[in-house]
């Protein structure tokens, strides 16, 4: 057999061929994977995780470690909570939280939700506990002791708290928080804008995410990066979520307002004969004993016996001699088995196709979404699990509602064709305050007739008024102009009765209270840190309340649809109205010696060791920049809820972005970034969103290269 040669140029040639084929592949394989050459995360400056991962488990593995970083202890907690342990970890002040747990099955539930995953989600969710334990496992002493009992943590967990995070929102705006011992937070709710290229001065579409949530516990946000092969995408999420549940790419971007739904209702059982009567029949309880260990001060234990009863409408609570049963979509009926994987989804997005088709997968029970991307298309949509009923409004729903017909048990929900949405409005803006769909966009695209009554109320809050003032203001909105109206602290309540309340205190007040109609008319009406009258303004606010019940007693003309934007206003009695103010002064006058106090020496911006003057109020006063404060023991008021993450986005080429987490990206203790982004809020500021890897190594505070990440 003859040997094959080659001639010296023809082998030269090869080889470069060879080495030509190799760098070409070589390079193919860095583009495909661009700058991921191993699973890290890169810490910027301000504590934000920007994690590049290999492949989507890897992506888990590593967002489980950074939450665990910057918030183990206060996840560990929650995690804890959602097992229905609390007590027997921690003592006997969660044992009210163990029985809610337990009598709505939340950890009992949670495996049979892990197997209703895909596949690649049980991987995803099994990879984001395994971060999460991995970071103890190698970080022992950045936990507290206490907490370590909650270890090790499962994906089950996850779900588990999940739906305990479903519930907490969903019963509070459908009315059941009464019953489930929840607190009603007030105002609890955020803004958010979509602007298209229309009404847009660079002709790009903008997106203002803008929640308001509590600034502790799970309402806690967590900023991240998640970037590999399949997505990159930015956000952030509730601690102890697995996926950012507010977020944008370089292609789209939405965000999520509390949303006026009512998925959870309470019956009110018929007891009878050790049951109950439904239909003209009396049905026996589904009932299960538990035991809850309750650790005491001691290190001992004792035991409480909880029985827990079901009827045909759901979990049974029994008080004050009652039993009203609760009927609650997302977890007990519908359960929304594919939140987990519909967010991936909807980040991984690349238009609005693909990101429709990601939401209509229906799989978040609640919130509206709000949306824009650089195609130039807006949206607005109410969405959520409603279900179909056949009788009543909204607001007999919001009631307890006879449970021994099967004429008020609901069966089924809406499908996601029937939610009211609007896309690309011809006014170029959609906005949401958490008011009602039917004010999403003027001119106008939602008539309530057109959907059912018990579907979402009638009412447009001041707060929504002032937002959609904003966008009217002028044809077109800059970037800039964006960001400034976001920190808007104008009163649009002092708007409609201020220049009555000055002249009733002059006509009926006594020399005190005149004094205080002059402070009135030299206030700017604005909630800023200089401003003098905004504390007398507010006092005498929660005056009339008291006198009233509400605040709206104190209009002459209520809030009505034909005049959506000029309601309610005028004062109904104005005689009435100088009284409250002259005792609103006295108590300023004690209190600080004086009624011109500027408005920042009294709330603070408070978070760690971290103590600024304060700007924004109350969402109920009609401010878009919505803060509330709690009194503390030194007479000063502390910032606890209203805004959060803040993202001003502008869908431009590249895209354009600045961003605040309010309070700062961590809680646990000794982290530089407790409280550090609060001296931008006191300017009233966001800061450049950092997303390429030249600009996050430009502003580097650590790096860590996770490899071996173990299960």
């Amino acid at each position: 057999m003859r040997s094959l040669t080659l001639h010296p140029k023809l082998f030269r040639l090869f080889l470069s061929l060879l080495a030509l084929f190799l760098a070409c592949f070589i390079a193919i394989r860095s583009i495909s994977i661009p700058g991921i050459q191993t699973n890290e995360i890169l810490w910027d400056t301000w504590g934000v995780p920007h994690i590049f991962a290999k492949d989507r488990e890897s992506v888990a593995r590593l967002f489980g470690w950074a939450q665990m970083q910057n918030h183990g202890n206060l996840i560990l907690r929650l995690y804890g909570t959602a097992r229905g342990r609390a007590a027997e970890y921690w003592g006997k002040n969660y044992l009210d939280a163990d029985k809610l747990v337990r009598i709505m099955s939340f950890a009992d539930s949670a495996p049979e939700w892990y197997q209703k995953q895909s596949p690649d989600f049980r991987q995803y969710l099994d990879a984001f506990a395994a971060g999460m334990n991995d970071y103890v496992k190698q970080n022992p002493d950045k936990i507290t002791d206490e907490l370590k009992v909650v270890l090790p943590i499962s994906a089950t967990d996850v779900l588990a708290y999940i739906q305990l995070g479903f519930f907490s929102f969903i019963a509070q705006t459908g009315g059941c928080g009464q019953v489930a011992n929840l607190e009603r937070l007030a105002g609890m709710g955020s803004n958010a804008w979509a602007i298209a290229p229309s009404h847009s001065t660079t002709k790009h579409a903008m997106l203002l995410a803008n929640p308001h949530l509590a600034w502790s516990g799970g309402q806690t946000w967590f900023e991240a990066q998640l970037k590999s092969p399949e997505i990159d995408a930015y956000g952030a999420t509730l601690v102890g979520f697995p996926v950012l549940g507010i977020a944008f790419n370089d292609y789209l971007g939405w965000t999520h307002t509390n949303n006026t739904i009512d998925g959870c209702d309470l019956y009110k059982l018929s007891l009878s004969e050790g049951g109950y009567q439904f239909d003209g029949e009396v049905r026996e309880f589904e009932t299960s004993r538990q035991t809850i260990k309750v650790k005491q001060e001691d290190g001992s234990f004792k035991e409480e016996l909880l029985v827990v009863k079901r009827s045909v409408h759901g979990p049974v609570v029994e008080k004050e001699g009652e039993a009203i049963a609760i009927r609650i979509v997302g977890v007990d009926r519908f359960p929304a088995y594919g939140i987990v994987e519909q967010l991936w989804n909807t980040a991984k997005a690349k238009n609005f196709t693909e990101f429709q088709a990601a939401v209509q997968q229906h799989q978040l029970p609640f919130f509206n979404v709000i949306y824009g991307d650089r195609d130039g298309h807006i949206m607005y949509l109410f969405n959520g699990y409603v279900p179909v009923r056949n009788q009543g409004d909204f607001h007999y729903w919001q009631g307890i509602i006879p449970g021994d017909t099967s004429k008020t048990l609901w069966q089924k929900i809406h499908p996601f064709s029937d939610l009211p949405k609007v896309i690309d409005p011809p006014g170029g803006w959609v906005q949401n305050c958490n008011d009602p769909p039917w004010s999403s966009t003027f001119p106008q695209q939602l008539d309530a007739k057109d959907f059912p009554p018990y579907l979402s109320p009638q009412f447009m809050s001041l707060r929504s008024q002032r937002s959609v003032k904003m966008l009217q203001e002028s044809q077109r909105i800059s970037f800039d102009k964006l960001i400034e109206d976001k920190y808007s602290t104008r009163l649009e309540l002092s708007d409609r009765i201020g220049d009555d309340l000055i002249a009733a205190a002059r006509l009926y007040g006594n020399p005190l209270a005149r004094q205080a109609a002059d402070v009135l008319e030299n206030w700017d009406r604005n909630a800023d840190a200089d401003s003098r009258g905004t504390l007398l303004f507010q006092l005498w606010v929660e005056e009339i309340k008291s006198q009233r019940g509400n605040l709206s007693a104190m209009f002459a003309t209520p809030w009505n649809q034909s005049n959506p934007l000029t309601t309610p206003k005028s004062l109904a009695d104005p005689k009435a109205a100088a009284v409250a103010l002259q005792a609103a002064a006295t108590k300023l006058q004690t209190a600080y010696g004086a009624l011109d106090v500027p408005w920042g020496n009294v709330m603070r911006l408070r978070r760690g060791k971290v103590d600024l003057p304060g700007n924004g109020g109350s969402g109920g006063l009609g401010i878009f920049r919505t803060i509330e404060f709690a009194n503390t023991e030194d007479g000063r008021f502390r910032s606890v809820f209203g805004d959060s993450y803040i993202a001003a986005i502008e869908f431009s080429h590249p895209i354009k972005g600045k961003i605040l987490n309010t309070y700062g990206n961590a809680t646990q203790p000794g982290s530089p970034h407790i409280g550090d982004q609060l001296e931008l809020a006191a300017r009233k500021q966001l800061r450049f969103v950092w997303r390429k890897r030249q600009e996050i190594l430009a502003h580097l505070e650590s790096r860590q290269v996770l490899s071996s990440l173990r299960m």
